[in-house]
């Protein structure tokens, strides 16, 4: 998915190859966080966060009314992605190079720094929604039900800053560039812009998709949502499970058998 899209994605945008040309200056850097945000569209938790948004979508007399009712959910969430991509940005360029994520040595184990954040970070994040997959399926209490009552939008918030933790652990290599570049810069505002570009850019392509079909699919979708409502508890069960043990097996189980620190059957292609 990295080398295929993201990279072809970024290396159009940019009109030379991001991997090995280094970037010069901040608005190298900004039109590089944008590229490699959008490179990095289809990825697990991206695809599961708006699959958790289809049922929002609602039956509306007017195209302009709508566009409204999508345009809320998608707010809801880039404030909770930005909020975390932006501080995260901002800690980069204020820490700098001390950062965990900054270090490749290796340690006794065989893992780095920045594959233990790694670890820690999407081994949180596909938990998290494992969990929340099983409690739309009604398995497991809904943890977000009470606050959804008084916050109806609290969900969106939450699927953002899962979103956003993407790029506390992300070892996609040309958001390793980008990394490097904000830690190496030592400007907080500078880090909290690139990686809130980076974020928007990451979700730019699933947003465009998802007010298409609000548009022009919207009233067919609710009814079709309205006619078993458990469909909609289905789908979003289903994309929340399949991301979260995904994430889960893909950058903890995997990455410790490829350690030889455990044993698990892996893939040659994996």
């Amino acid at each position: 998915m990295d080398r295929t899209i993201g990279d072809n994605v970024a290396n159009t945008m940019l009109g030379h190859d991001a991997k090995e040309t280094p970037i010069s200056g901040i608005l190298a850097g900004i039109a590089f966080a944008f590229a490699s945000g959008l490179g990095g569209t289809f990825t697990a938790c991206n695809i599961a966060a708006f699959g958790a948004v289809a049922p929002l979508l609602g039956e509306r007399p007017s195209v302009r009314s709508r566009l409204l009712a999508t345009l809320r959910p998608l707010g809801w969430l880039s404030a909770g992605m930005i909020t975390v991509s932006a501080a995260y940005g901002f800690i980069v360029g204020l820490v700098g190079t001390h950062m965990p994520q900054f270090s490749t040595a290796p340690s006794g184990t065989g893992l780095s720094p920045r594959s233990i954040q790694s670890m820690i970070v999407f081994g949180v994040i596909g938990l998290v929604l494992i969990y929340l997959g099983l409690a739309a399926l009604g398995v497991v209490k809904d943890p977000m039900a009470r606050i959804s009552e008084r916050f109806p939008h609290a969900r969106m918030v939450l699927m953002g800053v899962l979103i956003g933790g993407f790029l506390i652990g992300r070892p996609f290599a040309m958001f390793r560039q980008l990394f490097r570049d904000a830690a190496e810069s030592h400007n907080p505002l500078y880090g909290a812009l690139a990686f809130t570009l980076q974020s928007v850019g990451n979700i730019l392509i699933l947003a465009v998709i998802f007010m298409a079909l609000a548009l022009l699919a919207g009233s067919r979708i609710q009814r079709w949502f309205a006619a078993k409502p458990a469909r909609a508890a289905v789908i979003t069960g289903v994309a929340f499970l399949v991301a979260g043990v995904f994430t889960f097996l893909y950058w903890d189980v995997r990455l410790l058998a490829r350690r030889e620190l455990i044993w698990y059957p892996v893939a040659p292609w994996a």
